[in-house]
């Protein structure tokens, strides 16, 4: 099933704009969310930051407003990852992006569809945007985002069996 609408956390963001990979945003999907409580994060850094500078510029992300849901408040997560979840409760056929564990956890619970920065990554390969899997990743890697080698060499091995 295709992934067209998402809402997208502050470190997804972060890493893909700082690793140059935030390009492939736009190409994968036609609708890309972004709560006010993301956006104020991720620009509102005190320091020159690739996100911070690129994101009031990207025509391709609609900034937007979030009712929180008491569901996902009870989680106790941050107000970025609150607000990604809540809103992606509420609109449908919505997938969240969002890499942190707890989040992810608040989402698998409430059967909030979800990806991963380096799922991302994955579905640009799948879809003939990137040519290395493995070069993406390590660049998020190098960007602030945690993958493990053995994270790494499993999904390059799943995209090399994909073909």
């Amino acid at each position: 099933m295709p992934i067209d609408r998402v809402v997208i956390n502050a470190s997804p963001l972060i890493t893909l704009f700082r690793s140059g990979l935030h390009p492939v945003l736009p190409q994968l999907f036609p609708e890309l969310l972004v709560p006010d409580a993301v956006w104020n994060e991720v620009v509102s850094q005190t320091y020159d930051d690739p996100a911070a500078r690129g994101l009031p510029t990207a025509s391709w992300v609609r900034r937007t407003a979030a009712t929180l849901d008491p569901r996902v408040k009870l989680w106790g997560l941050g107000a970025g990852e609150t607000a990604v979840l809540s809103l992606a409760m509420r609109k449908s056929g919505c997938t969240a992006i969002v890499d942190d564990r707890a989040a992810r956890r608040c989402a698998r619970v409430l059967s909030i569809p979800l990806i991963g920065t380096a799922g991302v990554i994955v579905l640009a390969k799948r879809r003939g945007f990137l040519g290395s899997v493995e070069e993406a990743l390590h660049r998020l890697q190098s960007a602030g985002l945690w993958l493990s080698a053995g994270l790494i060499e499993k999904l390059v091995d799943e995209c090399d069996r994909a073909g």
